[in-house]
């Protein structure tokens, strides 16, 4: 419980941050389908060396770039939209990954792979968690202020500098090291929750960026100690308990949330005078 209580705290301080711009970017979905890719590099890693940090790792890195690179270069070199040409890839890459597992492991393998162990968390496995979002939160320091433009105005950064194009590339990869980080503690299925759940239930408490991103990576590790509690007392597994209360906080703040929430869109407002 211990390990698992820091490898939650180390997802919050990555995924946080990268769910909101994803949350930001209308990239959500995304996210999402990139969780799936990174599924046939990790099973080509337990195919290779069984369940070995380093091998799925890389395996699961590789995948995913390789996914949001040909989904992209798919979606410039033809009529298809980017959506569509994502969800093609990610799918493909589930049964695969799906598909390679079976092959080698059993129904236990299998189950560790798309749902993960977060109560099974070794030294290993908590310094890359670890290293991955310091590495992030470092990156998301030089790559601000190009992030933040290609959000509000993407055109306006294209005029003005070429550093659109370049943090974009490094923020699909932040993303993808931030799901396979996840991949290990939550599995491929539930990695992304800890990312998007928290930053769209921060968006009806706060409008401000950086608030944004600290609401939102307060929310998704308290849902990491809520998730873990309920799983130690009421014997549920840790995994899907966290991912059940980010979602519960993400219910709750859809109707009494005071930016955008049902209530505050019901209840009339004063107008501005001069």
């Amino acid at each position: 419980m211990r390990r698992a209580l820091v490898g939650v705290f180390a997802l919050s301080l990555g995924a946080g941050p990268v769910g909101v711009f994803l949350m930001l970017r209308r990239m959500s979905l995304t996210g999402d389908a990139m969780a799936h890719a990174i599924l046939p590099g990790a099973a080509i890693g337990f195919l290779v060396s069984g369940l070995d940090l380093a091998a799925m790792t890389i395996g699961g890195l590789a995948a995913g770039l390789l996914v949001a690179v040909g989904a992209g270069v798919v979606a410039r070199a033809t009529e298809i939209k980017e959506d569509a040409s994502m969800a093609a890839f990610y799918l493909v890459s589930l049964a695969l990954g799906v598909m390679i597992v079976s092959l080698k492991g059993s129904n236990v393998d299998l189950l560790h792979v798309l749902f993960g162990t977060v109560l099974g968390l070794d030294d290993p496995t908590l310094l890359l968690v670890a290293g991955i979002a310091s590495l992030t939160l470092v990156t998301l320091a030089f790559i601000w202020r190009p992030l933040v433009l290609e959000c509000v105005d993407p055109t306006f950064l294209a005029s003005v500098s070429r550093a659109g194009g370049v943090s974009h590339i490094i923020f699909l990869a932040l993303v993808v090291m931030n799901l396979v980080g996840g991949f290990h503690a939550l599995g491929t299925l539930l990695s992304v929750g800890l990312m998007m759940l928290p930053a769209a239930t921060a968006r009806f408490w706060v409008r401000d960026l950086t608030a944004l991103v600290v609401v939102a990576t307060v929310i998704a590790f308290v849902a990491g100690v809520a998730g873990l509690l309920i799983s130690y007392y009421v014997g549920a597994p840790s995994g899907p308990a966290i991912i059940l209360v980010a979602g519960a906080a993400y219910a709750v703040s859809v109707v009494f949330g005071p930016a955008g929430g049902v209530l505050s869109r019901l209840m009339p407002r004063r107008h501005l005078e001069a």
